[in-house]
């Protein structure tokens, strides 16, 4: 059986000449690049390298690149950066829909560190109100952190203007930035950003390696304290194999982004309305303008996510549910209670993230087995359509 996977918001498969790049440096050329020997020279040099194409995607320049073991150690910097650098601040603005990298660390903070934390709320299509947000970011504000792609529904926010605002308050401004890159052109040398976190499973390379872009000028206090290593920035011996497998997955981002608003976007439309045409009670969950190419979160009423995903999964479809109703939680997703996604659907929602890979005939192949799993399992469903008995509460 022939797997279908769309679940690259969750992590995605890494790129033929990703690891091609990054096998040498596995085997043969293993030295140290702080080294002072040609050996380790050598491999410094391929860094630079890998340095330079991730900055190329960005619109940045490569000093401003600190790599990282991933997007959430480079959440952590810049929000743990911002605050110590701004010790008379004792504000963080973020949003009720973050990725748990930022909530839980921000909730952290809130509990244990005395910070006020100003948390922002999403309309009915997961988009944020401009004046909420310009009414949040005060002089006491140390650091608005605004993810710019949501990771379940890819509601794109406007993290550029948010960025002015803070600016104008003194602030600094971080965003999550692991959904969008490679998917959406950015030239942030031209924004008011300050922090950017992306990781490199998100973007065809491997596991375990990331990168903070720190905007030149920036105040800037180091979370990974050592050797003298990123240009004193970030402690430790680099992940060569990592960063070099990063940099090709970069360049081969760069060139795709044309593909990533074309191709795949058409073949995300393809799955929505496959599945809008075939699946009554079924709904969209986010803008359906303002939204990542390659995102389809979308609601079945009457029926529980993870049934669907157990379905799905038996015929080779990798996806993702939009609820937590999993063992040990009765909760469903943050990012859809924050909506007010209806009671009906919300435990019901599925992600569907595409990339590059994905083909026609495996959307169709979805598209095809989505109605008989659905009216199976609702047939079967104690829910029921008065959706009375929904075991799932929403508190």
């Amino acid at each position: 059986m022939k797997m279908i996977y769309l679940d690259n918001n969750a992590t995605s498969q890494v790129a033929p000449e990703a690891l091609d790049a990054m096998m040498p440096f596995l085997t043969d050329r293993y030295g140290n690049p702080s080294s002072m020997h040609f050996f380790g020279g050598s491999v410094a040099r391929d860094v630079a390298v890998a340095r330079e194409n991730l900055a190329d995607l960005l619109g940045v320049s490569p000093t401003e690149i600190i790599f990282t073991s991933g997007g959430t150690e480079s959440d952590s910097t810049a929000i743990l950066s911002a605050l110590a650098t701004s010790p008379e601040r004792r504000e963080i603005v973020t949003t009720r829909v973050e990725h748990p990298a930022v909530l839980n660390l921000c909730k952290h903070l809130a509990r244990f560190k005395g910070y006020t934390v100003k948390w922002l709320s999403v309309d009915k299509e997961g988009n944020l109100n401009l004046d909420e947000v310009n009414g949040a970011i005060s002089t006491h504000t140390a650091v608005v952190s605004i993810m710019w792609a949501n990771n379940e529904t890819g509601v794109i926010f406007p993290v550029e203007k948010i960025a002015e605002i803070a600016a104008e308050r003194g602030a600094l401004m971080h965003t999550d930035g692991v959904q969008i890159v490679g998917k959406i052109p950015l030239k942030l040398k031209n924004t008011a950003i300050n922090f950017l976190a992306l990781s490199g499973h998100k973007l065809h390379s491997a596991k375990g390696i990331g990168a903070l872009y720190l905007k030149k000028g920036t105040r800037f206090q180091p979370f990974m304290i050592g050797g003298h290593q990123e240009y004193d920035r970030r402690g430790g011996t680099e992940n060569v194999p990592g960063i070099v497998g990063l940099g090709k997955a970069a360049e081969l981002a760069a060139k795709g982004l044309d593909q990533e608003r074309t191709r795949v976007k058409a073949l995300r439309d393809r799955l929505q309305a496959g599945i809008l045409n075939s699946v009554q009670f079924a709904r969209v969950n986010g803008s359906l303008e303002n939204r990542l190419p390659n995102t389809l979160n979308i609601g079945f009423e009457f029926v529980e996510g993870e049934s669907i995903l157990l379905k799905l999964d038996e015929l080779g479809i990798c996806a993702s549910s939009g609820s937590a109703c999993t063992s040990g939680s009765l909760e469903p997703s943050h990012v859809l209670r924050a909506m007010g996604v209806p009671f009906t659907s919300v435990h019901g929602s599925i992600r569907f993230s595409l990339s590059r890979y994905n083909t026609a005939e495996e959307i169709d192949f979805v598209i095809q087995q989505m109605p008989v799993i659905i009216e199976s399992l609702r047939a079967m469903s104690p829910f029921g359509r008065d959706n009375t008995s929904i075991a799932c509460t929403v508190q």
